[in-house]
């Protein structure tokens, strides 16, 4: 269990979609979309009825100035929140406790969740737990919860986890090391603020790893055996923007066309995977993060290519949709040749984002080979290679492993 990924667990839940089978798609209230849609924050507070927020981030949006930046525009309006800066990637039953106490102790009214994924992630547990109290064992799957916890506006500073739009949060309990799935529409924020200027001063190693990981979501969730009407345009639509510019926004971090168009691409693929679920790459993903410390999504973009490939067969028209959308293939290409250009694209993308190999990423030979047949099996285990057009085999997937090396 405690390899389950956020994916992995969605797989367990979202069930498959027949012709038959309608798609429950939840979403915020309010979505603002575009440059400087945090300055919208003064707005949204008040078209919800807030009047005392808590600031919940981490201690990188402090340095940058993005917290104060908010708090001042606050101030204009006679309106002056706190700020927690605790949180930690990977969120913990312990890290979050504290940012609990201070929301329980100091009569908010809403949470402003401003940062990656680990404090948007920390804020829908703290919102629950401040409100309704209990601890977080208390609201791990298989319970939904579907009670309201303080009011969530949640402004993303990345361009790659989507958990702004997600109704999902990922808390670790480190007495257990279970990674604890808590789902329901208790823990969607009831707005978001996507705002790329926020992403500007991102650095290229993270605009890279964070951006294949929107990708990846764009594509598994088009591939999956869960997918349906719903996802598949969410997920097209996020292909056709972060295709074209996520080498752009790498190469010039300022570029602000690039920057818009990922933002909304990992917006709408966060959109895409929460209705549709992830398949083998994020299940082959989460044991190479566990076991060797790999940022989430520079081991999805060391796996894509090689569980492209290997996918591909099972449904070549499907993954020649991708690489149109993309814009690496044209409507004249047949499936075949669309495919190979797609596989092309993915080694050139890593090729020109430095994706280091696991050898290059610093793991010894030996430990990443002894792992292997423990690796295979929490893949496996995680539910998401399920929902791969091509299902494999426990030694199926360690030969994917072993051709990243």
């Amino acid at each position: 269990m405690s390899f389950l990924s956020l994916e992995g667990l969605l797989s367990l839940m979202i069930p498959n979609l027949g012709v038959d089978m309608s798609t429950q798609v939840i979403l915020p209230r309010i979505m603002q979309v575009g440059e400087n849609a945090s300055q919208e924050i003064p707005n949204v507070l008040a078209s919800l009825g807030c009047k005392r927020p808590l600031i919940i981030t981490d201690k990188i949006m402090v340095q940058l100035g993005y917290t104060s930046r908010i708090q001042d525009h606050l101030a204009n309006h006679m309106i002056f929140p706190d700020v927690f800066d605790d949180t930690v990637p990977e969120p913990t039953v312990s890290s979050i406790q504290a940012g609990v106490d201070k929301a329980r102790n100091g009569d908010y009214d809403c949470i402003i969740a401003l940062g990656g994924g680990s404090p948007i992630d920390s804020a829908k547990a703290i919102a629950i737990l401040a409100k309704h109290g209990g601890k977080m064992q208390d609201y791990k799957f298989p319970r939904v919860v579907i009670e309201s916890g303080l009011p969530i506006i949640a402004v993303p500073t990345t361009a790659g986890t989507g958990s702004e739009v997600t109704r999902f949060t990922i808390i670790t309990d480190e007495k257990s090391d279970e990674k604890m799935l808590c789902v329901g529409i208790g823990f969607m924020p009831v707005a978001a603020l996507i705002d790329f200027s926020l992403t500007l001063s991102l650095p290229s190693r993270t605009t890279a790893d964070t951006g294949i990981d929107a990708l990846t979501h764009a594509i598994e969730s088009y591939v999956s055996q869960k997918a349906n009407p719903y996802s598949d345009s969410q997920a097209l639509s996020a292909m056709r923007l972060i295709g074209p510019n996520l080498r752009r926004a790498y190469h010039d971090g300022s570029d602000k066309q690039a920057r818009e168009a990922m933002m909304l691409g990992s917006t709408l693929a966060g959109i895409a995977f929460s209705n549709a679920s992830v398949a083998l790459v994020h299940g082959m993903s989460r044991p190479i993060g566990a076991a060797f410390h790999v940022p989430h999504g520079l081991s999805n973009a060391m796996l894509l290519p090689s569980v492209t490939e290997f996918s591909i067969p099972a449904a070549p028209e499907r993954y020649a949709d991708c690489a149109r959308a993309m814009g690496v293939a044209n409507e004249q290409d047949s499936a075949e040749q669309a495919n190979q250009k797609l596989l092309e694209e993915l080694v050139a993308l890593n090729d020109e984002l430095n994706v280091p190999t696991p050898a290059q990423f610093g793991i010894k030979r030996q430990a990443f080979f002894d792992l292997l047949p423990t690796m295979a099996e929490q893949a496996l285990a995680s539910g998401s290679p399920n929902n791969n057009p091509r299902v494999p085999k426990a030694d199926e997937v360690m030969e994917i492993y072993k051709q990243l090396w």
